[in-house]
């Protein structure tokens, strides 16, 4: 990398700030996120197109841990930047700061959660089976909120998941839910408020205070989004167990938080903003990342969880790919690996095809649509009952050859319309009221003036 020297960027209000130009997109996904949500909630409550309470539920979380995600990815960018003091991406980090800013509000996705818990009720009847008939209550999601019926219908898990309930309670569950989403709101908000107060006074200690703050924030990041993996996703399936998760979950969080990222600052661009403030080489590096992260790295933790389960087998590890080899899931598995990894690799391995805006565009929203995809192949599954009391696999794959996966089911669609609307209205409206550059930040002219060698 070397810096070159260029003519005076436009810092223009006009340039740097949104404005009204994405008044009509706002409204628009105000308005979808709404009638999405409403929709959902009528479907759900009704009961239509076979919905029940744990699969109401489970596309909530499912669709909760996609924004969420989106939120976490840009995050991590904000910090690691500071982290390592770049200068390259001080022209496309305010967006990352902007969007990371949603965190403030993840409490709010834990209101269904808290109302699942009162309205009490127990477990799902049949188990932890996604379309089986049974009321609301958290054991509907999460089957060690009701052990009981655990002990009932699923004997072989409930002797683990019995031992685990210093940690798998309702009490804690909940002390810890709110440290993390605490955290998240503070930090993110902090970074953003921070950087624009520097907007307006240029002070070069403000960037020194962000880079000291980057660390503890890196190191409490890493174990928040860690055990909210383990808490929010893994314990859906409370018997089964991977150390390696937490470190998954941060690889699809890269995934939709760069390709987001790679979407905002694109058509922010397209409306004739940050007009030679971002250029061809900036989008080179975001698409580095997402390269990176999104699908090498995701690659290389999400295989070597696998062959490591598939090494030991273990009948309690097992149980958790199994349910995702058998009946439709089989092939939900097999285009998620072509998807997420093969094809993506392929087409953007050149550098060439990350500095063509169009091309990078097109990269991106596969990316993001297949982060929301390996969501919902890890929220849908149901373990086999008899996973763990089959003599062989084969035995488990016959008794479970027409497992459906209701990837068409039409709440899935509603609930993704329901609260990725509602998450890009919270965007944008963000968007339109700051800056769109972090206009005095002292490495400002390093990004300028940036150029991959």
């Amino acid at each position: 990398m070397s810096s070159v020297h260029v003519a005076a960027p436009d810092l223009s209000e006009g340039n740097v700030r949104l404005g009204t130009a994405a008044m009509t997109v706002q409204q628009g996904a105000g308005l979808v996120g709404l009638i999405g949500l409403v929709a959902s909630t009528v479907i759900g409550l009704g009961g239509m197109f076979g919905v029940t309470p744990t699969f109401f539920m489970k596309s909530w979380t499912q669709n909760y841990l996609f924004v969420l995600s989106i939120s976490l990815g840009a995050l991590f960018f904000v910090f690691i930047q500071h982290l390592t003091r770049a200068g390259w991406s001080t022209t496309v980090r305010r967006p990352a700061e902007v969007i990371a800013a949603n965190l403030k509000w993840a409490w709010v996705g834990l209101i269904p959660f808290a109302l699942l818990w009162l309205s009490g009720g127990g477990h799902a009847e049949g188990g932890d089976h996604a379309h089986a008939h049974g009321g609301w209550g958290p054991g509907a999601l999460f089957p060690w909120a009701d052990l009981e019926a655990m002990k009932a219908h699923h004997p072989d898990e409930y002797k683990v998941v019995k031992a685990k309930t210093a940690y798998l309670n309702s009490t804690f569950f909940w002390i810890r839910a709110v440290v993390y989403v605490t955290f998240w709101g503070i930090a993110s908000t902090w970074f953003l408020r921070t950087s624009m107060a520097q907007d307006a006074t240029g002070d070069v200690r403000i960037t020194q205070r962000m880079q000291k703050m980057a660390a503890p924030t890196a190191i409490l990041f890493g174990i928040t989004i860690t055990f909210a993996a383990f808490d929010w996703i893994m314990s859906l399936s409370p018997a089964w167990f991977s150390t390696m998760f937490g470190v998954y979950f941060f690889c699809g969080c890269c995934t939709c938080g760069f390709a987001t990222m790679i979407i905002a600052v694109l058509r922010i661009q397209s409306l004739g903003r940050l007009q030679g403030v971002v250029n061809r080489e900036h989008y080179q590096d975001l698409g580095k990342l997402l390269f990176a992260f999104g699908m090498v790295f995701w690659a290389y933790i999400g295989f070597s969880q696998y062959m490591l389960i598939w090494y030991a087998n273990i009948p309690e590890e097992t149980g958790w790919f199994l349910a995702r080899q058998i009946g439709g899931w089989g092939t939900v598995s097999f285009v998620l690996l072509f998807g997420h990894f093969v094809v993506p690799f392929v087409a953007l391995i050149s550098k060439w095809t990350k500095r063509m805006s169009w091309y990078l565009t097109g990269a991106a929203v596969w990316m993001l649509f297949f982060g929301w995809f390996d969501l919902y192949w890890l929220v849908m599954p149901v373990i086999p009952e008899d996973a763990m009391t089959a003599k062989t696999y084969m035995e488990v794959v016959e008794a479970n050859a027409d497992e459906p996966t209701h990837l068409f089911n039409p709440l899935n669609f509603t609930m993704l319309a329901g609260v990725g609307g509602t998450f890009l209205w919270m965007t944008i409206r963000r968007m339109r009221q700051t800056t769109l550059l972090a206009v005095r930040d002292p490495r400002l002219h390093e990004g300028l003036a940036f150029e991959n060698q």
